[in-house]
């Protein structure tokens, strides 16, 4: 296994383990972890006849999540390289606390009020593990949120104004977050062993017979031969690999480091082409058919299926993702960056041929969900097992699947879960605070007062509030707290609610290019070696229509799908002229480089342009003055150009 492990570390974002002993267990652990986890996404379980609950499954799999965390990731940067004593303890009262629920909680669970003193312990360690763990992997930010609701479940009756809620005595409090399945074991937790676990399977297994080779090869063969060729390959690869990668930070890291130095070697600045591979990785975690593990998510605490939210995020995705293609074009052509050297474009025809067998998974996927109407886990099984096959039959660049290298992809699945596990674990305790205290209706009662009488002050609130929450977190956990604390104002003011979570998750998201914790802009800047506040910035302009899209869709549902055909058509339509003058102008070059009232009319234009019909009375007059001011420009811009010309 040594020998793969060498080369596949090096697209891995998992550190190496800090001690021999963490070194020698956690490749089993990592395998066990992520066998279990797709032999519950497989419903072998339920096949055979054995008799085993859901929360028996998702609390042994966080049980290991915790051996590998104490493990690997020491209590204090000075510890890197050992392992104390207090973390071998912590790692083995982990993933012993795993395997004693998995055998006890059937029956604690129908007599935890008759075991007040078992129940209470077994909350307590699941509890104080789950905060440490979290503290360890994501940082003191989600921790700090976290022992917030900590604290107010223990005083919210003494809380003023209209967020007093029900306090929490110490027993209840760790035996009802420890074994309630409106606790740890929630819904979240749910979601993650069930669902993500397998996604993360088939992204490991794309990703090690060949598929992120093949993907950027895909986008440099259609997009190398245009004016910013090296860009829009960024763009392209990106976008197709993010989808599946589930982080925004690892997708810049993973593609990063071919498309970074590719557009340096085309002509872009290095802000620019780290502002480019940042922007395109994020929107990775919005785009269909995957979505990272938010669309897994949404679909259950909205009640709809899977299917649904895919429909609905995929307009909002490819704006997002044409914003980006035409301002790296428009970029191009301002700064005279030429297209791909042809000997570094490979035959489109060459790469079909040799890798046409990575297309087979997203078919198999997207059939099993709207054909044969099957549950994401089982679509994603039947995905991952295509590729299993196929990968082991063909190669693409040498690369090809054998035993080996399944086992590595297993144990990679189990050690890149356990973060997501330990949020999930932690987003199920919010919950579950804000259930059994009163406090989500009491937020809601106080942002719904705040937007009462005007709802884009909520939005922009709203927005705000996302941002800031969303900073240093990663994309799951950003999406499970937001969903729980600011759809439900949204909601409650009219409006649609799946309209509400798309909102709040791109807000979220948008945080990892936005300063002062740009965390996808930050690693983009060290893999071009630029500043990071610069390339935050630059992050900032280029992904400005993520910023502005969400807006519509809350008040123009037309661009989530929900309407007529035809108006569906026009708001999309409209929406891409919208931004693709506003680009323009902010940019400064269309056709030619734009004088400062070009630019001006151009952006106050595009933005008209992108205002929906629908948003009030008269907004297609607005709408149609935004066309003919950019069109006005336009004509006069291409006449000056043709009048240079001649000049000349």
């Amino acid at each position: 296994m040594e020998a793969v492990e060498t080369s596949a570390e090096k697209s891995s974002e998992t550190p190496a383990p800090p001690s021999p002993v963490a070194r020698a267990l956690t490749p089993w652990l990592g395998i066990t972890l992520g066998t279990i986890g797709l032999l519950w996404a497989s419903g072998i379980a339920v096949d055979l006849g054995i008799e085993i609950i859901a929360e028996q499954v998702m609390v042994l799999v966080l049980g290991i999540s915790f051996s590998i965390i104490f493990l690997n990731v020491p209590v204090h940067p000075r510890y890197t390289g050992t392992l104390p004593w207090f973390d071998a303890i912590a790692a083995l009262i982990g993933l012993g606390i795993g395997l004693y629920m998995f055998y006890r909680y059937p029956v604690l669970l129908e007599n935890v009020a008759y075991m007040p003193v078992e129940g209470t312990t077994v909350g307590v360690i699941l509890v104080v593990l789950t905060t440490e763990a979290l503290r360890r992997t994501a940082g003191w930010g989600l921790c700090a949120v976290l022992l917030t609701f900590f604290a107010y479940s223990f005083l919210a009756d003494i809380v003023p104004g209209q967020l007093q809620g029900r306090a929490m005595a110490p027993g209840t409090f760790f035996s009802f977050l420890g074994i309630d399945t409106t606790g740890i074991l929630g819904i979240p937790l749910t979601i993650i062993t069930t669902v993500v676990i397998i996604f993360i399977f088939l992204g490991q297994v794309l990703l090690h017979s060949g598929g992120s080779e093949f993907f950027t090869d895909v986008a440099a063969a259609i997009m190398g031969r245009s004016r910013g060729g090296s860009a829009k390959i960024a763009v392209v690869a990106s976008g197709l690999f993010g989808s599946i990668s589930g982080s925004a930070v690892s997708n810049v890291a993973s593609t990063g480091v071919i498309t970074i130095p590719l557009m340096r070697q085309g002509g872009y600045s290095r802000p620019i082409a780290g502002a480019i591979e940042a922007v395109a990785s994020t929107g990775g975690q919005i785009m269909p058919p995957i979505m990272g593990a938010a669309a897994f998510l949404m679909a259950e605490l909205l009640e709809i299926r899977y299917q649904e939210v895919i429909l609905a995020a995929i307009l909002p995705a490819l704006l997002y993702y044409i914003a980006v293609f035409l301002q790296a074009d428009l970029e191009a052509g301002k700064t005279g960056i030429k297209p791909v050297p042809e000997d570094q474009i490979p035959p489109i025809v060459r790469v079909l041929k040799e890798g046409w067998y990575f297309i087979v998974p997203f078919a198999v996927l997207i059939t099993a969900l709207f054909s044969w109407n099957s549950p994401p886990e089982t679509a994603a099984l039947f995905g991952a097992g295509s590729i299993v096959v196929l990968g082991t039959i063909l190669s693409y660049k040498g690369k090809r699947l054998n035993l080996q290298i399944l086992i590595f992809c297993l144990r990679k699945t189990g050690e890149m879960s356990v973060d997501i596990l330990v949020i999930g674990a932690t987003a199920g305790m919010i919950i579950g605070i804000l259930d059994a205290t009163g406090l989500s209706f009491g937020l809601t009662f106080l942002l719904v007062q705040v937007g009462e009488g005007n709802l884009f002050l909520l939005l922009g609130l709203t927005a705000v509030i996302c941002i800031i929450l969303g900073m240093g977190m990663p994309t799951t956990a950003i999406y499970f707290l937001l969903a729980v604390l600011a759809t439900p104002p949204l909601v409650k003011l009219g409006v649609e609610p799946i309209a509400a979570h798309l909102f709040v998750l791109y807000f979220g998201l948008m945080s990892m290019i936005t300063p002062p914790v740009a965390l996808a802009a930050f690693t983009a800047a060290k893999l071009a070696e630029t500043s990071p506040m610069g390339c935050a910035i630059a992050a900032c302009r280029f992904g400005w229509p993520a910023f502005v899209v969400p807006f519509l869709f809350v008040i123009a549902p037309n661009l989530i799908m929900i309407g007529e055909p035809v108006d569906i058509a026009i708001v999309f339509v409209t929406a891409i002229a919208g931004i693709w003058f506003a680009s323009a102008g902010l940019t400064g070059y269309f056709t030619m480089r734009l004088n400062l009232i070009q630019r001006a009319g151009y952006i106050f234009g595009g933005l008209s342009l992108l205002l929906p019909s629908q948003a009030f009375n008269g907004a297609y007059i607005v709408e149609i003055a935004g066309g003919v001011i950019c069109t006005t420009i336009l004509i006069m811009e291409r006449a000056s150009k043709k009048a240079a010309a001649e000049a000349n």
